[in-house]
């Protein structure tokens, strides 16, 4: 599967409310679950970053599955690793002082090697 292009208006394509992880338009361009499978690290591209403002945690959307919310990406948390995580789980853990999981409204796609830190 090649590549999708980025639109180089994707900072202010989507909503401006870092409480919506995935907003709607989206997941046009996140591909499914399966689609990543096929294809190797070094050209897996990160499309939307989210974070907890209260630690360390980071999580990058690689693929999507709008129907049941799951995404497969890379994690930074304890230990950095790839998996799937839940968008609804994210969407709806207290965080302290009434924080919430944000996503990185100034972040835009990049592929995995250019990640900081990538080559773990």
């Amino acid at each position: 599967m090649p590549v999708k292009e980025i639109p180089k208006d994707w900072i202010t394509l989507f909503p401006r409310d870092a409480h919506i992880l995935i907003p709607t338009g989206m997941e046009d361009y996140i591909p499914s679950i399966a689609e990543v499978d096929l294809i190797p690290q070094e050209k897996i591209m990160l499309w939307v970053k989210l974070f907890s403002p209260v630690s360390n945690w980071t999580w990058y959307v690689a693929a999507y599955d709008p129907e049941s919310k799951i995404a497969f990406g890379y994690v930074e948390g304890f230990e950095n690793e790839w998996g799937d995580f839940s968008i609804e789980e994210l969407e709806t853990t207290p965080l302290p002082f009434g924080l919430r999981i944000e996503r990185d409204l100034w972040f835009t796609p990049v592929l995995f090697p250019e990640l900081k830190g990538g080559s773990q």
